[in-house]
Parts: C-alpha cells; structure tokens; sequence
C-alpha cells in the first residue's frame, strides 16, 4: 500500500508542476521539463532507495524471480537488504544471493556439494 502511495504523490507533484507551470504561467516547455525531472527524481529514489525500505518495514511490494532450473529455499532480512537462498540440483550447489538497494552492491555465496534437499543418517 505505501508503495501505491508513494506512487501517487511522485505523480501528484508531477501534474501539480505541469498545472501550475504549464497552465497558470503559460510556459509548457518548461513546465514538460520540470514534470520529468520530478519523475525521473522519484523513480531514482525509489529504485536505489525506498524499494526494500518499503517492503521490509511497511509491507511495500516487491517480486524476484527464482532462476530457472533452481529451487527456491529461504529468505532473510540483514538489515535493509534481502538474501535468497536457492538450491540448483544440476550442479548441487546452494546461492546465498543479496538484493541490495538498486542492485549496487550485490553479494553471492555459492555452497559447493550443497544438497539440502536429501536427508541423510
């Protein structure tokens, strides 16, 4: 919800520049270019900062895809970034990977003869 939210007011500030650059002082050039600046601000800001924030601490949306031929295991919060665990049978191997803000700094550790699928006595 607070990402719809978050949407409308990007949106909002953006008619609200056309409206009263466009058509309270008649210059739509400019009115265009400060419209899509604002929106250009926002979808920076939400990408490279508020995304995750929003998920994590106010139930925001988000999707990731598990990679094809991989199993999906677990998932975990340090602090604002979220880590996915994935099991590839193919190559027995576990993928710790990291969905940072932006998809900047992303880790990846990678388990070798990983097999968390089969219980062994």
């Amino acid at each position: 919800m607070i990402t719809y939210l978050y949407w409308i007011a990007v949106l909002g500030l953006s008619a609200s520049a056309l409206y009263l650059i466009g058509f309270k002082l008649d210059n739509w050039k400019n009115a265009g270019i400060t419209a899509a600046v604002i929106f250009i601000i926002g979808l920076g800001a939400y990408y490279f900062h508020y995304q995750q924030i929003f998920v994590k601490r106010y139930g925001g949306v988000m999707t990731i895809s598990v990679p094809e031929g991989q199993l999906h295991l677990a998932a975990t919060w340090k602090d604002d970034n979220l880590w996915i665990e994935n099991y590839d049978p193919k190559t027995n191997t576990c993928h710790f990977r990291e969905y940072s803000r932006g998809n900047l700094l992303q880790g990846k550790v990678t388990l070798k003869n990983c097999n968390p699928l089969l219980r062994k006595h």
